[in-house]
């Protein structure tokens, strides 16, 4: 709870009083490698916090390719805002790729910080911000790059990742097949 704390503060200022509820709002959620923790076709139900494990986002193009939109580790938020927010279906699986532990919110109880918690939704919109700018920023420059370039590129913006996560999901994200990805790693090492 301690890393969420001082995650959310980054964001703005909370008392002790405010504190308090957001940690008695948190419940500790474990998931299992390959585990979901929202689906496709499924209304996004709960933000969660990663303590411990990396969480992969991805969704299947209309040739039935599974592809890696992008990855979450330690210390980030995870949630499919647009469906949570607007109560719509996703359009995406996210899905553990190690053993997770995360905090967790229902949307009652993230409802109800909202309502309760002056500044609340300004640290929210914040967090979210960032988050979107890092989408677009770690995604924009993949799309013109080599593959040799977006693999080094990879590395750069997921460095506690590489080694804890399958190669066919780096190879998916990269938008290479895993052969390519292996001649890769073999001609830089």
């Amino acid at each position: 709870m301690k890393e969420f704390i001082e995650y959310i503060l980054q964001f703005g200022n909370l008392n002790q009083q405010q504190i308090d509820l957001i940690t008695k709002k948190a419940t500790e959620l474990n998931l299992r490698k390959d585990e979901y923790f929202s689906e496709a076709g499924k209304i996004a139900q709960q933000v969660g916090f990663v303590l411990d494990g990396v969480i992969r986002v991805c969704y299947y193009n209309n040739k039935g390719e599974e592809i890696t939109k992008y990855f979450i580790d330690e210390n980030n938020l995870v949630v499919d805002m647009e469906s949570f927010d607007n109560e719509i279906c996703s359009n995406a699986y996210v899905q553990a790729i190690t053993d997770c532990k995360l905090l967790v919110f229902s949307k009652q109880d993230w409802r109800e910080l909202l309502d309760t918690i002056v500044g609340w939704d300004a640290i929210v919109h914040k967090i979210i911000s960032k988050a979107l700018r890092q989408k677009v920023e770690r995604r924009s420059p993949l799309v013109s790059e080599d593959a040799t370039t977006r693999y080094l590129m990879f590395l750069k913006i997921y460095p506690n990742v590489i080694n804890r996560i399958p190669l066919s999901y780096v190879a998916s994200y990269l938008g290479i097949t895993q052969s390519s990805l292996s001649r890769i790693r073999k001609n830089i090492c």
